[in-house]
C-alpha cells in the first residue's frame, strides 16, 4: 500500500480522507453522510502487491477516482458484503476503471459479480487471504470477510460502529442476524478487530458482539412484555412504546426491526399473527 497514507487505525472515519488501520489496510470512506450511514459508507483497499477492494460503496465518481488512485493500478479484486445501495453500485464503474474482477454472494440489486462465491470461499493475493463468512440476518446474501493474517473482519452492516443495524424483513430476518453473530463471535482464532462499513475500527471484537447480542435480547424482552400486557397489537400500535428511546426521524426504520422481532417471537411460539408477512397485521401474545 501507498507510504503516503498515514497510518491512523484509531481515526474516525472522514470523507474522503485515506488512512492505513495496518500496512495491508487502507480506509477510504466515501461522501455519503447521513442517518443510516454515519460519517459515509468505508471502502477498504487490501493488500500490498496486488490489491482487493471491499465494498466499493456508492456510485460516486469522485469516491470511485479516489479508490482507483490509492490503488495506483493494482486493483485486482472487487468484494463486496452485501448489495445494499450505500455499498455496491459503485461496483461497475470501479471494475471498468482498473479492469478489477467483482465476487459477490449473488446477483441482485443491480449487482452483476463475475464470480459468485459463498461461506468458505478464500481470495488469496500478495500477502493476504480474504476469507468469506456468510452472515445474514441484515441481508440473506451478506458476507462478512475476514483477513486472516490480522485477525480483521470486514464486516459491512453485520456489525457497525456507534448504532445497531436494521434488520427489515422479509429479506432480513432477526432470529437469523442473531446466529450470525454468535457465529462471528465463535470464530476461533477469535477476531482481533473488526472493519465495519459505518464507523471506526472496533478493538474489541467480544465485547462488541457480546453488547448488540444482549441489546437485541433486551429489546425482544420488552417486545414480548408490551404485547403480552396489551394481548393483541399491530407493530404501529407497539411502536411508540417499545422504541420510546429513539428519536422520531429513526422510526421508520425501527418499525422495521420491530416487525423482525415479532416474526421471531413468531418463530419461537411467544407470539403469532393471521399473516406475519403483512407489517400491518396485527400480533397476539401466545402463553
Amino acid at each position: 500500500m501507498s507510504t503516503s497514507v498515514p497510518l491512523d487505525p484509531g481515526g474516525a472515519p472522514e470523507p474522503g480522507r485515506p488512512v492505513a488501520l495496518s500496512p495491508r489496510v487502507v480506509r477510504l470512506t466515501a461522501p455519503n453522510p447521513g442517518m443510516m450511514t454515519g460519517p459515509g459508507t468505508n471502502s477498504y483497499l487490501v493488500g500490498s502487491g496486488q490489491l482487493a477492494v471491499v465494498d466499493p460503496g456508492p456510485d460516486d465518481a469522485g469516491h470511485v477516482e479516489a479508490l482507483a488512485r490509492l490503488g495506483e493500478g493494482r486493483i485486482r479484486w472487487i468484494v463486496v458484503t452485501h448489495t445494499h445501495p450505500d455499498h455496491a453500485p459503485a461496483t461497475a464503474a470501479l471494475a471498468t476503471r482498473t479492469g478489477a474482477e467483482v465476487l459477490g454472494f449473488d446477483a441482485r440489486d443491480g449487482f452483476e459479480p463475475d464470480r459468485t462465491v459463498s461461506d468458505g470461499f478464500t481470495l488469496s493475493g500478495e500477502g493476504f487471504s480474504l476469507r468469506a463468512v456468510h452472515t445474514p440476518g441484515h441481508a440473506s446474501n451478506h458476507l462478512c470477510w475476514l483477513l486472516t493474517e490480522e485477525a480483521m473482519v470486514f464486516s459491512g452492516d453485520h456489525v457497525m460502529g456507534g448504532s445497531t443495524v436494521v434488520i427489515s424483513p422479509p429479506d432480513g430476518d432477526m432470529a437469523v442476524y442473531l446466529a450470525s453473530l454468535r457465529r462471528l463471535r465463535a470464530l476461533d482464532p477469535p477476531l482481533a478487530t473488526i472493519a465495519p462499513g459505518h464507523g471506526s475500527l472496533l478493538v474489541d471484537p467480544a465485547a462488541t458482539v457480546d453488547e448488540l447480542i444482549a441489546h437485541r435480547l433486551r429489546r425482544e424482552a420488552t417486545v414480548a412484555e408490551v404485547l403480552g400486557r396489551g394481548g393483541t397489537a399491530t407493530v404501529d400500535e407497539l411502536l411508540p412504546t417499545v422504541y420510546a428511546d429513539v428519536r422520531d426521524e429513526l422510526r421508520p426504520v425501527a418499525r422495521q426491526s420491530l416487525w423482525a422481532h415479532l416474526r421471531k417471537l413468531a418463530d419461537d411460539g411467544r407470539a403469532r399473527s393471521a399473516d406475519p408477512d403483512d407489517i400491518g397485521s396485527s400480533w397476539t401474545a401466545t402463553p
